[in-house]
């Protein structure tokens, strides 16, 4: 639909009492490229449902001036590093202590395997996801480290990217927790790009009874801090929210602002994913109601309406399993990492889709899917300086003239 046709939708729409007089002037604002106010984007996170239909035509239209119809995911194995960790999230069932059957610091030998395995299936991305320092916690999670030679869980986490740099040219992404700029700095030489999911700016969340209440790790000055210091580093950066953790609508809004300020000031942030709660049996929070498809879209639509066209959003394929399709209509351009290899370890009931699916579900819905590198097209095109330099040996030679895989991969 033209954007002209959708604004006399949007018309029609008032004229017919179908759409409140101030959600059309807010609609009509981003069609015209105009950045919305937080108050107005509280306004839209609070719309009826009825109204979510033209809320997501309108994001579809602002993703398709910039991003065009083109759906990008990277291939990649998910490495595990350790699943022991210091905080204990109320919906989390990826964390081991130290004498959990399975409980685990992953040998150089396994993590080798497991990223040779994806070189031969034509992985471009190793994912690195680990426990926030278990060594701070737990005296046996040290004393293993300590065996191996490391002090800490990020210097083993450092020389395993290393490892899998020049033993297969697959491209690390790291996700390790909070970080000091020192770490960050440490660890930016041997990844393509890093991430920290914000999951939500309300301290509230952290409170006694909160999904939060018992993890350091997630206040979220904390988290903050760390995302600031990559951009002071100039690393390409990943973050995003975890809805259906007890937050507010508004809430919502405040950390889609606050990670739009800090890109705002440093231009690192190069995705926002919108990820769904996922309700875990063995989990304080195993009765927490999960939210609805309408629901993720909604935030989807808001989100792109607050970043405008230039932010990736994404939402991972594997945690809506048949409706994902329905997300496409909302304004994301990504599908996340998608292994043709490993699990996703975090939620690990949620198989991948294969991508030849992935594939034939985003074509028809009329768009194309492209394979992508963990740090996306336009940081490789626009922003080389935020490319490690001891990386772009090995990523030069992986991508097309438009910053895509080359060969498009399926």
């Amino acid at each position: 639909m033209a954007v002209i046709d959708l604004r006399q939708s949007i018309i029609d729409l008032y004229k017919n009492n179908r759409l409140d007089p101030d959600l059309g002037e807010i609609l009509q604002k981003s069609l015209e490229g105009k950045e919305i106010t937080k108050k107005e984007a509280y306004r839209l996170i609070r719309c009826n449902y009825r109204n979510l239909g033209v809320l997501m035509s309108v994001a579809s239209i602002v993703r398709n001036m910039s991003k065009g119809r083109r759906i990008t995911y990277s291939r990649k194995v998910f490495i595990p590093l350790t699943n022991m960790c210091r905080n204990r999230c109320g919906y989390c069932d990826f964390r081991r202590e130290p004498n959990d059957p399975g409980a685990e610091v992953m040998s150089p030998s396994k993590i080798l395997s497991i990223a040779e395995a994806g070189k031969r299936a034509y992985c471009t991305e190793a994912l690195f996801t680990l426990g926030e320092k278990p060594e701070e916690r737990y005296s046996e999670a040290k004393e293993e480290l300590k065996q191996m030679g490391y002090n800490g869980t990020l210097d083993y986490l450092r020389d395993a990217c290393e490892m899998v740099i020049k033993k297969t040219e697959l491209l690390p992404h790291s996700n390790a927790g909070i970080m000091t700029k020192d770490e960050l700095a440490d660890l930016k030489e041997v990844n393509a790009s890093m991430g920290l999911m914000l999951e939500n700016v309300s301290d509230r969340l952290c409170n006694k009874g909160g999904p939060h209440e018992l993890s350091l790790g997630k206040r979220p000055k904390l988290r903050l801090a760390t995302i600031e210091s990559a951009g002071q580093l100039r690393i390409p950066f990943t973050t995003g929210l975890l809805i259906g953790i007890g937050e507010l609508p508004e809430e919502i809004v405040d950390s889609l602002y606050a990670i739009k300020a800090l890109d705002k000031n440093y231009g690192h942030i190069q995705e926002v994913i919108i990820q769904n709660f996922r309700a875990k049996p063995s989990t304080p929070m195993a009765r927490h109601k999960e939210p609805s498809v309408r629901e993720i879209a909604k935030v989807i639509a808001v989100a792109r309406l607050v970043f405008k066209d230039g932010m990736n959003v994404q939402v991972p394929p594997n945690l809506s399993p048949n409706e994902y399709d329905f997300y496409l209509s909302a304004g994301i351009n990504d599908w996340g990492g998608v292994s043709p290899v490993t699990k996703d370890f975090v939620n690990p009931e949620a198989p991948w889709p294969e991508i030849k699916t992935l594939k034939f579900v985003t074509e028809k819905r009329g768009f194309e899917l492209k394979a992508r590198l963990p740090v996306y097209p336009e940081f490789i095109l626009n922003k080389p300086d935020l490319l490690p330099e001891s990386l772009k040996s090995y990523i030069t030679p992986l991508v097309d003239s438009e910053g895509f895989v080359k060969g498009g991969i399926f």
